[in-house]
């Protein structure tokens, strides 16, 4: 997967989520990028994003999010940016691993705040109508596509998770891509981006693996939404058709576009 990792300066965790084995072959590569977003990008990293082909970019970010960090796009972008409007973290707005930041002091708050955040996750509706926008993008759309969120660790590892299982992809494989987010790029950046602004805003008395657990991703993390999706509607599937729209037809037309 590291071939696959843009390594740019101003945007964590760009990567190709693609290239594992799929329902009927292998899930496309060169197709499917995820990242954090790209208020901090520079030229350079604008210019390596250009030259993947994305013609599509879901915004799992609420209103406030791209109010504040509006993202940098290449001069010669003329895609479209797709999202739900409304907040996919908490009704003030602000990110995922923000919420669940509030008030944690040590790792081990943080890992059980992290836990319950994602059992929700699968269920927020603006977070729901921008991944059925995703899917639905992804069924219609031959051109590369981008999904990101703040971080691109929490909301953005659900829905590539989301896709991944509607691929069939093996359950190892979806969590294996999924911690990729602790190892690819540059993790220590992300990190110390994220440092300040959680402390001031959430938690100032918060340790430092409190910080680390939140910023990080854990198997523990994305099990709980999919343990909470089970435990709503008995399987995967019937979420997935129920939620998110994606009934027969829709994952045929998913396997046509993304799995070779």
């Amino acid at each position: 997967m590291q071939d696959r990792v843009l390594p740019l300066s101003g945007i964590h965790n760009f990567r190709d989520y693609g290239g594992y084995q799929a329902r009927g072959g292998m899930l496309r590569t060169g197709h499917l990028w995820r990242s954090g977003q790209h208020f901090g990008a520079t030229a350079e990293d604008l210019e390596a994003v250009h030259r993947t082909g994305i013609a599509k970019v879901i915004d799992l970010r609420g209103d406030s999010e791209r109010a504040e960090y509006p993202c940098l796009r290449h001069e010669a972008f003329a895609g479209d940016v797709v999202f739900h409007p409304g907040e996919t973290a908490t009704e003030r707005g602000g990110s995922a691993h923000g919420e669940a930041a509030e008030g944690i002091r040590t790792a081990e708050e943080a890992r059980e705040s992290m836990v319950k955040l994602y059992a929700r996750l699968p269920f927020r509706p603006v977070l729901v109508g921008t991944f059925r926008l995703y899917l639905e993008t992804l069924a219609s759309e031959e051109r590369p596509s981008l999904l990101h969120c703040f971080a691109g660790k929490d909301r953005t590892g659900v829905g590539a998770a989301v896709v991944h299982r509607l691929m069939g992809v093996h359950p190892d494989d979806v969590m294996a891509d999924y911690l990729l987010t602790n190892t690819a790029g540059n993790s220590e950046a992300r990190i110390a981006a994220a440092a300040v602004s959680v402390r001031a805003s959430f938690g100032p008395g918060m340790d430092d693996g409190a910080l680390r657990m939140i910023m990080s991703v854990q198997p523990e993390f994305l099990e709980s939404a999919f343990a909470a999706i089970e435990r709503e509607h008995g399987n995967f599937e019937a979420y997935a058709e129920a939620v998110l729209g994606a009934d027969a037809a829709l994952v045929g037309r998913l396997e046509e576009r993304l799995v070779v």
